[in-house]
């Protein structure tokens, strides 16, 4: 992906817009379009995302290009966002992209992979790495247009009924968990389902599952799974970062006058910078108000994270050797990743280690 192009091509095209707006207005058509959401509206961080960037595309458009959004279930259910784009049921959509794993297991790596990247290093592959072109060359088989659509940054590790002290007590759990941990997770005894997010409180509630993980302490307060699961575990080793992506149905895309493309990825690059910005703001003091209301957060024992870490080199190992296109991306993924690693190390945690044990 060529950033400062695409930047470029969307000040040009606001710009002009806005400085000729009632010639380049009557030229050029208005158009109406319908995104789903993969998030129900309760979820206001994920679902309010869409809708900014959809306010964004509107006022850099004059108003001649609107994309109305849509809850999960409103037009198709939340896990099938990316077939709805697909087969052109809607012109667009926003969700993760890892929902797709049965699809191609690629797909991970355009949302979050097991021990993976932070946020600000997967945007960093996305956009000045392989990471958008090698992402849109697995999409276009898919008719697919893809544009980075949010972060939601580290997520936390989930809500459990019981303490997970060993490995072993991963033996047998029903856990709520999306795309490929689950599959890795498996390994060590978890019984991996997924679920949309308006399903997870009954199901834990009702004891269908045993614990559950979603985003982090602003969303899982809003959920409520705080009132049914009182073990709240951190990291989520498997999303460093977690990836949403707004797709695009290719024949619709190619349709779209050059300006309002430049609008579009304008539109999409707002929306990307605000849902990160936005989580960190709103999270620490949600997590207050959790551990205030009787949530108990405990860190997941180096024993489990060891034995979660094999298992996952596995399942990355295991999947490579059955999909190509999986072992092409995560290749570079890795690369990229162990590279970041090395420089994070060395700044950004060794600053943080010490500032962030002191209080201002």
């Amino acid at each position: 992906m060529q950033r400062r192009s695409f930047l470029k091509k969307a000040t040009i095209g606001a710009g002009a817009a806005a400085l000729a707006a009632p010639t380049i207005a009557q030229s050029l058509p208005t158009l109406n379009w319908r995104l789903v959401s993969s998030f129900p509206k309760s979820l206001d961080t994920l679902f309010g995302t869409p809708e900014l960037f959809a306010s964004a595309l509107r006022k850099a458009t004059d108003g001649k290009f609107n994309v109305k959004v849509f809850a999960a279930g409103e037009v198709v259910p939340a896990l099938q966002v990316l077939d709805a784009v697909q087969n052109g049921t809607v012109e667009c959509g926003h969700t993760a992209s890892y929902y797709y794993l049965g699809k191609n297991s690629a797909f991970i790596f355009d949302t979050a992979a097991p021990f993976g990247m932070t946020a600000r290093q997967q945007t960093a592959w996305m956009l000045h790495g392989n990471g958008m072109k090698l992402m849109r060359e697995l999409y276009a088989s898919y008719n697919i247009v893809n544009f980075l659509g949010g972060q939601t940054g580290t997520q936390m590790g989930g809500w459990f009924r019981k303490e997970i002290k060993s490995p072993e007590d991963l033996k047998g759990l029903k856990f709520r968990i999306a795309g490929f941990a689950g599959q890795a997770l498996a390994k060590l005894g978890v019984v991996p389902q997924q679920l949309p997010a308006g399903e997870i409180y009954s199901a834990l509630e009702k004891g269908t599952i045993d614990a559950a993980e979603f985003v982090g302490p602003y969303d899982d307060e809003k959920l409520g799974l705080a009132k049914v699961a009182k073990n709240y575990y951190y990291p989520a080793f498997w999303e460093g970062a977690a990836g949403l992506s707004f797709l695009v149905n290719k024949k619709q895309w190619d349709s779209l006058p050059p300006s309002y493309q430049a609008a579009w990825e304008a539109a999409c690059f707002e929306a990307h910078v605000d849902m990160c910005a936005k989580y960190d703001a709103l999270n620490p003091p949600a997590l207050q108000r959790l551990v205030q209301g009787g949530a108990v957060l405990r860190k997941f024992n180096t024993s489990v994270m060891d034995a979660c870490f094999k298992a996952s080199q596995e399942t990355y190992a295991e999947e490579s050797a059955k999909n190509p296109q999986f072992k092409k991306i995560f290749e570079d993924y890795r690369v990229f990743r162990n590279m970041e690693a090395q420089w994070f190390n060395l700044a950004e945690q060794a600053f943080s280690q010490y500032s962030f044990a002191k209080k201002l």
